[in-house]
């Protein structure tokens, strides 16, 4: 991909809570070990369905999201439909488009994001329809006015032909604003326990030496409707400071981070700084203070490692030396009084032997 697909930037935190349902399709051709078409269907950024042009069925992954398909039929039949239909679509538009741009080379892949936020609190549904091509923001709907939106002139002809289409636009329309909230609000329903949970994180300061960053890290958390920052004096700071994405964890929670230059940090500013994480829903936030004792790091000074290798060979010596002493006074005592009894003993065999072949 040469860049990613954003469909929206949040400049600053929300204190409300917001529920997401996303389709996220994409139709591709020559890309190896992978299906022609691919449909992920997401609640609260938590994987709930999945079809591709190899199943041509819509498949649940969540035994909440089963229960939904036990209790309504027509949740499993819409969805699919729509994996069977979007299929041919993307297909399709995926081909004319390779030809009407005059794309060289045997990858190209189309994507599309659809579906809608809900504010728990307002009540306020926001809709979204966008495509891509290559990677490239190439069209999106406007429900407002009903028409799409062409960012760049290549996709001007798409935007007029699907103007045109109504049948298409009313289509959208019905899906965005009556089929995505009535699903958003039925999963949040039956996925309520694990949907709707809140996780605080584990919070640590990381450090790989002494000149790099330090990084505040959070992990564990749910959901992932959550920000990090750097505070100087009790107000947020920016400079020097980078801000890490929100990233889901294997467990299904998630994690992010945000590293401090101390490079703009003086020493006798270090007390004033602080790593705050908050979360959406929790009244109380997360505050972490820059603190040398807390940071956690795996560095080992040079001198350090110097100075381990000979310390080793030093001790090992001495160990060794103390055993060759130990051997030494065990073999005398044992000894003791024996030497002169094992000489005399051999004296005595030797004589015997002489006198023997003597007799002989």
């Amino acid at each position: 991909m040469k860049k990613a697909f954003v469909l929206l930037v949040l400049s600053h935190f929300a204190s409300t809570v917001k529920h997401s349902m996303k389709y996220a399709v994409t139709g591709s051709s020559g890309v190896p070990d992978f299906p022609e078409f691919v449909a992920v269907a997401l609640v609260d950024e938590v994987q709930v369905g999945y079809c591709d042009s190899n199943s041509r069925t819509a498949e649940f992954k969540q035994d909440w999201v089963k229960k939904i398909v036990v209790d309504d039929p027509r949740f499993i039949e819409w969805h699919s439909r729509e994996c069977l239909n979007s299929h041919y679509f993307f297909k399709h538009f995926r081909e004319s488009l390779k030809q009407r741009l005059n794309k060289t080379g045997d990858i190209s892949i189309v994507q599309q994001m659809g579906g809608c936020e809900w504010d728990d609190e307002t009540g306020e549904v926001v809709t979204f329809n966008q495509y891509s091509y290559d990677g490239e923001d190439f069209i999106a709907l406007d429900l407002k006015t009903m028409t799409w939106i062409a960012p760049k002139p290549e996709a001007v002809l798409t935007k007029h032909k699907w103007d045109r289409d109504r049948a298409r636009l009313n289509f959208n329309k019905i899906d965005l604003t009556e089929h995505f909230p009535e699903w958003l609000k039925k999963g949040l329903d039956y996925g309520k326990s694990f949907l709707l949970k809140t996780d605080l994180p584990e919070v640590s300061l990381l450090q790989k030496s002494p000149s790099s960053p330090v990084t505040c890290h959070a992990t564990g958390f749910y959901p992932n409707a959550a920000m990090m920052f750097w505070r100087k004096g009790g107000e947020e700071h920016h400079e020097g400071v980078t801000l890490g994405e929100i990233l889901p964890n294997n467990d299904g929670s998630f994690q992010t981070s945000a590293d401090l230059k101390l490079s703009s940090v003086t020493p006798e500013d270090w007390s004033r700084y602080d790593c705050v994480f908050r979360l959406s829903g929790v009244k109380d936030d997360i505050v972490t203070k820059l603190d040398k004792a807390v940071i956690r790091t795996n560095w080992v000074s040079p001198s350090e490692l110097s100075a381990g290798p000979v310390i080793g060979v030093v001790v090992g010596l001495l160990l060794l030396l103390a055993l060759c002493i130990a051997g030494l006074f065990n073999w005398k005592r044992n000894n003791h009084g024996n030497g002169e009894r094992c000489f005399c003993s051999s004296r005595s065999h030797f004589h015997s032997t002489v006198s023997a072949q003597m007799s002989d």
